[in-house]
């Protein structure tokens, strides 16, 4: 039952940031007086729609996009007419584009000649493209900033968060560069000295500690020393004498990659104790918000930039034996399945419960409008970043035509990207097909 919740709760927040996305386009497109015939949410079949003065506002079967229909997005050829179709062309692309501009000047009726899209200043084109993906990103910016500063984020703590079992003896190899617990192995220090979860580190060796850092550095240059640690366990404060084991362990480079020289692991005498970090939630000050959406939106264009790198694991993985990449591309049917995951977990109260989970939703839908966002700047048709590329490049040349005083040279002609458009589209509705297909067979499992 938890599991349909959370899947309905993000099939809701998807909905809900198409149509505000959509709603980016609509209000600047109606401010600029471009005549806008229709408003949907949804592609297929209209499951319901309504007539507001103009605009027919609706919600179609298929909850995967949206769009708004403005008038005149395609400008005609010297000397066309609206709903006049002059086929010049033999090829099929040439055809194609034919008709998709006789079908743009269709939309023209008697009256709305100066309320087209081409006809608008470059500068209110791009503004209507930019509005749907600017409207994601101030989606995706709010709640993060609100999870973030009101409710936090996990971090590492100075505190215990699991307990190695043992010492292990074994010596680290390229191949296996942590070895794990063998029949009579030592028990780790950490566990022989009493150490439970959820202790806190206040002191080492007398001196106070606020981050894991120094409590992992302490134990990284104790050489075999006893120390004496003060933990916070409860209400109480209870001293612990802990000396940690000695070995050659593997070194890692700032990727968190183990470092080999000639073919074998470059090893450091460290000591060792057998503690995990735990973590805790800390809240953000609201002033540190804005570099958290920045840096989440890095990461977020830094995948989508991998993702016809990543389509061939997805393809190996669906129709091979391979793992899913949980850091890979997924689809809507994917995010549903991590959404109905998220709210079925079993949390206790005192590590969050149900609020643990609802923030995990609420970064959810704000990943996937960061996402919405990024990927719409692309500069291809049809998505949004293809007519902001159109636009500007009639501003640079409506600009270099008037530095030279030569005459306005008119219009740029975005059907002449309509090929790119349906060969972008098919490659879209392909890999998307695939990720679902993916997502259905071999789905990406964040928690076990």
């Amino acid at each position: 039952m938890l599991f349909l919740v959370g899947v309905l709760v993000v099939v809701i927040g998807v909905a809900l940031s198409i149509a505000l996305h959509e709603i980016g386009h609509l209000v600047p497109a109606k401010k600029f007086g471009v005549k806008v015939t229709q408003y949907m949410v949804g592609f297929g079949p209209t499951v319901w729609s309504r007539k507001r003065g103009e605009t027919e506002y609706g919600i179609k079967a298929i909850p995967l996009g949206g769009y708004v229909r403005m008038i005149g997005m395609l400008p005609p050829r010297p000397g066309d007419k609206p709903g006049e179709l002059r086929t010049l062309s033999t090829g099929r692309f040439s055809q194609m584009v034919d008709q998709a501009r006789a079908d743009s000047m269709e939309e023209v009726q008697p009256g709305d000649e100066d309320r087209v899209f081409y006809k608008l200043h470059p500068a209110k084109k791009i503004v209507i493209m930019l509005g749907g993906p600017v409207m994601n990103l101030v989606i995706a910016a709010v709640l993060l900033t609100g999870v973030i500063t009101l409710y936090g984020l996990p971090q590492v703590a100075p505190k215990v968060g699991l307990l190695s079992q043992c010492v292990p003896t074994a010596a680290p190899t390229l191949q296996v560069p942590q070895p794990k617990c063998q029949p009579g192995d030592p028990v780790a220090p950490a566990k022989a000295a009493g150490l439970r979860e959820g202790d806190r580190v206040v002191s080492v060796d007398g001196k106070a500690v606020t981050t894991w850092e120094q409590v992992s550095g302490a134990i990284r240059d104790s050489q075999g020393r006893a120390m004496t640690w003060v933990v916070q366990r409860g209400d109480q404060k209870v001293p612990v004498t802990i000396t940690p084991a000695v070995l050659q362990r593997a070194t890692y480079d700032d990727q968190g990659n183990a470092v080999a020289k000639d073919g074998r692991l470059v090893l450091a005498s460290m000591g060792f104790a057998g503690i995990t970090p735990g973590q805790e939630l800390v809240k953000t000050p609201l002033l540190q918000a804005p570099k958290f959406v920045w840096d989440r939106t890095v990461d977020t264009a830094s995948i989508i930039v991998r993702i016809p790198q990543k389509m061939a694991g997805v393809v190996q993985a669906a129709f091979g034996s391979d793992e899913r990449d949980p850091n890979g591309p997924i689809s809507v049917v994917g995010v549903g399945r991590i959404g109905g995951e998220v709210a079925a977990l079993d949390i206790p109260a005192d590590e969050g419960g149900n609020w643990l989970k609802i923030a995990q939703l609420i970064l959810l839908i704000a990943s996937l409008n960061l996402a919405l966002f990024v990927f719409n700047l692309v500069p291809l048709l049809p998505l949004d970043g293809g007519h902001v590329a159109g636009a500007l490049w009639e501003a640079v040349k409506k600009g270099w035509a008037r530095l030279r005083n030569r005459p306005d040279p008119g219009f740029v002609d975005v059907a002449k990207g309509l090929p790119v458009a349906y060969a972008m589209s098919l490659v879209l509705i392909t890999m998307s097909v695939l990720l679902i297909y993916a997502d259905i067979v071999k789905p990406i499992k964040l928690f076990g």
